[in-house]
């Protein structure tokens, strides 16, 4: 594996890791839903969908009320939460045909490096069979997912990989749970948490409710499960009840997660987070309407309102994350490297864009950062700019800012950005310094689209 390099702050920091890792380092659980809006569970104000284990779990730890996504599309925002670095920095920064470098800082690597059994099971968007961004290239000891970042569309596919090596699959087309794409990653995942030993690190990376694209275009239906249970009898449109179904059956799943973990016994060494790789889709007959998905935000997937990248995200780790708290500090995925690491005692690689965020997780107070960035390539070279409470939002070259102060108005209704001139010069020059250019995506091309 590539050794990071470490700068006199990382050794400087190293104390507090080494003294956390004393005391005990944590199993680590990262549950990552796809296309899960703010408003799609019950801990952010969803009323009709049943999600009884992800409530739990926000009476049980902490919910954060403002994390955003690394991107408002999977794969940027996938690479920038095991990157640590935003969307200015990542070597991915939309859907493309683009992976991980062996030069690329991985989470994965860094928790292997500290003694971590690592697995993946899902949806890995950084490199497929014969890249350099494959998993098990990247500081995962097991794979079980799929091939390519489109075969995710695929809930019942013929084929997935266990490492480098093709499984085959009985193509019963829902005629079969155990064929279901889902299912399978979280038997995979218990069975590799079952026998994995302390500690490791499981990244458990479902397709719920992300929609079978193709098959939508062919039906009107992409939304496929086994069963709309127990949403059966209701009034609601086919794809709009296999939706709720879906959610539904991925909260069964985390409340069979954290049975495992009880029986097991490490349920208080054990440390899990749950979150959404960006906001609600609308797609394979689905309307982000429908269950008001968005939740009190504007935007879905593909924009830079905060309904494409503010995610519903919560912690826990009984003992340690406080209980029933609501966090409002902002944060974004390129923190997870960072925090991941000083949980595992681990030093995270220099000059990344994340920060550690365990004094807010374990209750304590910390300085947020200065400005969160996000940049999008499809349809246009869009921006976004979290600076304290004021969110700016640019869609296209040379155009204005709109600016928005979303404590007071979360639904970002507003641009005030003609009322305070010197917060939107403020934001100009974080604009300057936020991003560096990327041969993969040249603003000339995305200006194009």
């Amino acid at each position: 594996m590539r050794f990071p390099d470490f700068s006199r702050r990382d050794f400087l920091q190293l104390p507090a890791a080494l003294a956390l890792q004393g005391a005990q380092r944590p199993n680590i659980i990262f549950a990552l839903a796809d296309d899960l809006g703010y408003g799609d569970i019950g801990p952010y104000g969803q009323k009709r969908i049943r999600t009884p284990n992800l409530d739990r779990m926000a009476a049980e730890g902490m919910r954060f009320t403002q994390a955003y996504a690394g991107s408002t599309v999977c794969a940027p925002s996938r690479c920038s939460a095991f990157t640590g670095l935003n969307t200015g920095h990542t070597r991915i920064r939309g859907n493309t045909d683009v992976w991980l470098r062996p030069e690329d800082p991985c989470l994965a690597e860094v928790l292997k490096g500290a003694g971590y059994r690592t697995g993946l099971f899902g949806k890995w968007s950084l490199g497929g069979i014969g890249t350099s961004g494959h998993p098990n290239d990247k500081g995962f000891d097991e794979f079980y997912g799929y091939f390519s970042q489109l075969q995710a569309h695929l809930y019942y596919p013929g084929l997935l990989l266990h490492n480098k090596r093709e499984v085959a699959l009985t193509r019963n087309w829902g005629a079969s749970r155990e064929q279901y794409a889902h299912d399978l990653f979280t038997e995979q995942a218990l069975r590799f948490i079952e026998s994995a030993g302390d500690p490791f690190f499981v990244h458990l990376a479902w397709t719920i409710p992300h929609a079978n694209n193709e098959l939508g275009r062919d039906t009107g239906n992409g939304m496929e499960v086994p069963s709309d249970e127990p949403y059966t009898r209701e009034s609601w449109p086919q794809p709009e009840k296999n939706f709720a179904a879906m959610i539904t059956r991925m909260d069964r799943d985390m409340g069979r997660l954290f049975d495992l973990l009880r029986r097991k016994g490490i349920d208080k060494n054990t440390f899990v987070i749950f979150a959404s790789d960006n906001g609600p889709h609308k797609e394979g007959g689905h309307s982000p309407g429908f269950f008001n998905s968005s939740g009190p935000l504007r935007g879905i997937k593909r924009d830079m309102y905060d309904g494409g990248i503010r995610v519903p995200a919560m912690a826990r780790w009984p003992g340690r994350v406080p209980a029933g708290v609501a966090n409002e500090m902002p944060w974004a995925f390129w923190d997870l490297l960072p925090t991941f690491a000083e949980l595992a005692g681990a030093r995270a690689p220099s000059g990344l864009d994340g920060q550690s965020i365990v004094p807010a997780l374990t209750g304590g107070t910390m300085k947020p950062h200065e400005f969160l960035y996000w940049e999008f390539h499809e349809r246009g070279f869009h921006q976004a700019v979290r600076h304290e409470n004021w969110k700016a939002v640019r869609y296209g070259v040379n155009q204005p800012l709109e600016l928005y102060d979303v404590k007071n108005d979360i639904g970002e209704t507003r641009n005030v950005a003609a009322q305070h001139p010197e917060v939107v010069r403020k934001i100009e020059e974080y604009l300057s310094r936020a991003r560096s250019e990327s041969a993969d995506y040249p603003i000339s091309a995305s200006t194009a689209q």
